[in-house]
């Protein structure tokens, strides 16, 4: 694995430099979701003077749950104010008691979101610098801009990109588009956007057959943006010799609507509500083939860590790097023919699914874990002293 032009880890996600960043470390962000928890946690305990973490509540709406209390870190609850909804091109947002937070906390490094809409970053980048510490951003990437004053929106993002000193992107695409921008590529690190940490027990044992029927297994909130719908009437369209048993496990607003579409389209979905630890495990082992058919979702690495090849529809580029054509397809957003094609691929060679399982398990075991996340932090973390 690479970041920038440096190698960082070995194929076992073993950190080749020191594993721990020797001083005190600040992370902004605008909200820190419940999921992000065991990341920063972890990222704590590799931090010899300690980790805070300023970072306020989302909009009503937004569907975000917020982390409430890390273990290891320390959470300084910010009152973000915000202009306009987060998907606006034109929204900002303000954080005060950002600079009293860094004169309280007095971190050797900082690192924010890269996002020049937070109108308190700036200065904060400034706080840093004056006194000699350096500032990391932390990003999707920087994908072209469009619609209304593209040119200006532009031209402030790059202007906030360039004052920090090294940026590290979720992904391979976004470390491109930072360096197409004219980061020096020394200074651009890729720590793969994971939520759990390397499976421990060894991929399941799976027949190199299907019992009847495949079974395909989704696992997420019950929502418009999911499409689950899209894969209702996907696996209707199948040939029936190839139509799969559909366990949906979940709840939420859309679960009414669903069910009553599945009662028309496809009766063979069931659907199980939300199951955690020991039940959600069983969905697992249960499955032959996961399935994400929309935006969004946790569950792809977990089911990556039970030896399940995947079908996720492309998004911002952070399942790129997770999900390949060794291990299982990207489909376009919203395109049902793009989605039933993949699982006519997928359900047609149970063999062939059996390797792409134990794939994903490799990937999610040696490459993309919470443990190489860390590890690429403390890596820029050291680089930028």
């Amino acid at each position: 694995m690479k970041a920038g032009n440096s190698t960082i880890v070995n194929k076992g996600g073993k950190q080749m430099a020191d594993k721990t960043f020797p001083g005190r470390l600040a992370l902004q962000q605008r909200v820190l979701p419940a999921y992000r928890l065991p990341f920063i946690d972890t990222l704590a305990q590799a931090c010899a003077g300690g980790l805070s973490v300023f970072a306020g509540q989302p909009q009503p709406g937004e569907q975000i749950t917020a982390a409430q209390r890390p273990e290891h870190a320390v959470l300084v609850p910010a009152r973000n104010r915000h202009f306009l909804d987060p998907s606006s091109p034109f929204y900002q947002c303000w954080q005060p008691g950002l600079l009293a937070w860094l004169e309280d906390w007095q971190p050797d490094a900082l690192v924010v979101e890269a996002n020049p809409r937070y109108r308190n970053t700036p200065a904060a980048v400034r706080w840093m610098h004056a006194r000699g510490r350096p500032v990391i951003g932390w990003g999707l990437g920087a994908p072209p801009v469009s619609g209304p004053l593209a040119a200006w929106r532009a031209g402030a993002r790059t202007k906030f990109l360039t004052s920090l000193d090294a940026l590290i992107a979720y992904s391979q695409r976004g470390a491109r588009e930072y360096r197409l921008l004219g980061f020096p590529a020394d200074r651009v690190f890729v720590a793969p956007n994971a939520v759990a940490p390397a499976p421990t027990q060894p991929p399941p044992a799976r027949p190199d057959h299907f019992n009847v029927r495949p079974h395909l297994l989704f696992v997420g909130r019950l929502q418009e943006r999911k499409r689950i719908d899209h894969l209702l009437r996907a696996c209707q369209a199948l040939p029936e010799a190839l139509q799969p048993e559909v366990r949906i496990v979940g709840d939420g607003p859309a679960r009414p609507e669903l069910e009553r579409l599945a009662g028309q389209l496809y009766p063979a979905a069931r659907f199980s509500g939300a199951h955690f630890g020991a039940e959600l495990d069983a969905d697992f082992a249960w499955a032959d083939l996961f399935v994400l058919p929309g935006t969004g979702g946790l569950a792809v690495q977990q089911a990556m860590s039970h030896g399940l090849p995947v079908i996720v529809a492309q998004g911002d580029g952070t399942q790129d790097d997770l999900v390949r054509s060794a291990n299982g397809w990207q489909v376009a957003g919203g395109d049902l023919a793009s989605l039933q094609s993949a699982l006519a691929a997928a359900l047609s060679d149970a063999p062939r699914l059996r390797q792409m399982g134990l794939e994903s398990y490799h990937i999610v075991h040696d490459e993309i874990n919470l443990e190489t996340m860390v590890n690429v932090f403390i890596h820029a973390l050291r680089k930028v002293r």
